[in-house]
């Protein structure tokens, strides 16, 4: 298998800490790309018409996006047990949902002060982005037994968001407003996929 990477993408990372987590990475090659939500890839556009990654070539040569798909079909693959049957599944679901929902709106308020030129950047709009965010875990935080004692699909999403702000925006004190959350990221982030760290070298 072979995936379009960047390592600053969240939802490349996130497919990949899923791969981890089901014994997989060894069967995935990286692939050099350069997605930009405005000067658009068209290497990338002809495999995938959104020209977004992460996008996934499976072994027969399929084209998979985005994200939530990639981690299913890895899951299924492996026969794994990240995405549960029953009741617990849509409760998992929602949880990636919470988590990808996380991440767009930091990456919206990410490019809002990297690709919008500075004459058109709009302060309320990247402050009502970032507060997506802080509701999100303020949500979380009132029900931290959502987190615990789990490794699947929303806690994978959850962790790669939560990997995005430090990266992106370590001064928004996320912690300090949500010290469940917090206190369930310290542990949480040290499983071996989630430090793991990838480059088109290694």
């Amino acid at each position: 298998m072979k995936i379009l990477f960047s390592p600053f993408s969240p939802y490349v990372r996130k497919c990949l800490v899923a791969g981890m987590e089901l014994g997989l990475n060894d069967r995935i090659q990286l692939l050099p790309s350069n997605a930009h939500p405005v000067n658009r890839d068209r290497e990338i556009i002809a495999v995938n018409p959104l020209g977004k990654v992460p996008t996934l070539f499976t072994d027969s040569g399929q084209s998979l996006y985005d994200s939530r798909v990639i981690c299913e079909y890895l899951n299924d693959l492996a026969k794994g047990t990240l995405f549960p049957s029953g009741p617990q599944r849509w409760a998992t679901l929602t949880l990636q949902s919470l988590g990808d929902g996380m991440l767009d709106a930091a990456l919206l308020a990410r490019y809002e002060d990297v690709a919008r030129p500075e004459p058109y950047q709009w302060a309320d709009w990247k402050t009502a982005q970032l507060d997506k965010v802080h509701t999100s875990l303020a949500a979380l935080d009132v029900a931290p037994q959502n987190l615990v004692d789990r490794v699947d699909i929303g806690t994978i999403a959850v962790g790669c968001a939560l990997w995005y702000l430090d990266l992106r925006f370590p001064d928004i004190g996320w912690r300090d407003r949500s010290p469940q959350v917090a206190a369930w990221y310290a542990a949480y982030s040290q499983r071996p996929a989630m430090r793991m760290t990838w480059s088109l070298q290694g």
